[in-house]
């Protein structure tokens, strides 16, 4: 159970009610449940980490501002961005939090690397960085043991609302995206090289793929926060 996974594609969704599911899959998990990885896109959000304390972004063209569970601060998803969500049992991998955000930022690295983009980690700043501007962020949230949330992995998207905010705290933090590198622009490429990375650095072995995820099987109950 220690080496299996399962990995969900969900496509284009509401932040709110992804949230909901995660939430409501961590909270009903037992150590019997295998760990599993999402893969999707969110419609236009801003989304606020526990630490943020954002009241109102100014011009953000009716872009809506959610306060999360999430570690971090303010960040801003929409389309063509990827997002990558870590339902992982971390006392059943024998894994840190520390250890565990460093393999994050790793597979991002390792897998910008594959498109001829050298990219780093920042001390203190979780993420990942090309030439001082960031391309990846990462926000988790830590329960019962298990990990929620994930990175968020600039692709192909508009990157005009982060000027609205500081992204993830930072004052004139300049973001960057992998189409502007000369990588692809299909999520899709994007999500094979990184779940690639993610079986070859987290030792899973025996992997169940499950595409075009119904929200409708996950309840209601958290969908309303």
């Amino acid at each position: 159970m220690e080496n299996q996974v399962i990995i969900k594609k969900f496509g284009l969704c509401e932040y709110k009610k992804i949230w909901g599911a995660m939430r409501e899959f961590t909270d009903k998990r037992t150590n019997k449940d295998l760990d599993e990885l999402w893969l999707l896109e969110h419609y236009p959000v801003f989304t606020q980490g526990q630490s943020d304390t954002t009241k109102q972004v100014f011009n953000n063209i009716n872009i809506p501002l959610i306060k999360s569970d999430r570690g971090g601060k303010i960040t801003y998803h929409g389309p063509g961005q990827l997002i990558v969500y870590f339902l992982i049992d971390l006392h059943r991998k024998k894994i840190s939090v520390r250890d565990f955000v460093t393999c994050i930022e790793k597979l991002v690295i390792n897998t910008l690397k594959k498109y001829n983009i050298d990219s780093i980690s920042q001390p203190n700043a979780p993420g990942v960085y090309v030439n001082n501007k960031k391309i990846c962020s990462i926000g988790l949230r830590i329960r019962k043991g298990c990990s929620f949330h994930g990175l968020a992995l600039n692709v192909n998207m508009d990157l005009s609302p982060f000027l609205y905010i500081d992204p993830c705290g930072y004052h004139d933090m300049e973001m960057v995206q992998i189409s502007q590198l000369g990588g692809p622009k299909q999520l899709n490429h994007i999500e094979q090289e990184i779940i690639k990375e993610f079986i070859i650095l987290f030792n899973y072995k025996d992997i169940i793929y499950i595409k075009d995820i119904n929200l409708s099987t996950y309840t209601n109950r958290y969908f309303s926060l």
